[in-house]
């Protein structure tokens, strides 16, 4: 069951221009059940739970958000839990 799932962390050191793409690819394998962003300094900017399965149009608000952060800083640490699949 969800209480049992194994999940791993993995973390990027991003360029903002990277941000989204990077996040497009990870919400494309469908493994993400968290997703953080946060400054160069650790300072979480967003940090977005997220159901497994989330696909399309249930993505955009996500993507959006991901977006308007990337758009003002230059550079992110980008924190994901993945399940362990």
């Amino acid at each position: 069951g969800p209480m049992t799932d194994a999940t791993r962390t993995e973390e990027f050191r991003l360029s903002g221009g990277e941000v989204l793409d990077k996040v497009k690819a990870l919400l494309h394998e469908g493994t993400l059940r968290r997703l953080t962003l946060k400054t160069e300094e650790g300072r979480v900017l967003l940090e977005i739970p997220l159901a497994v399965g989330l696909v399309g149009v249930a993505l955009l608000p996500i993507l959006a958000a991901v977006g308007a952060v990337a758009a003002v800083v230059t550079r992110l640490t980008l924190v994901v839990e993945k399940v362990e699949g």
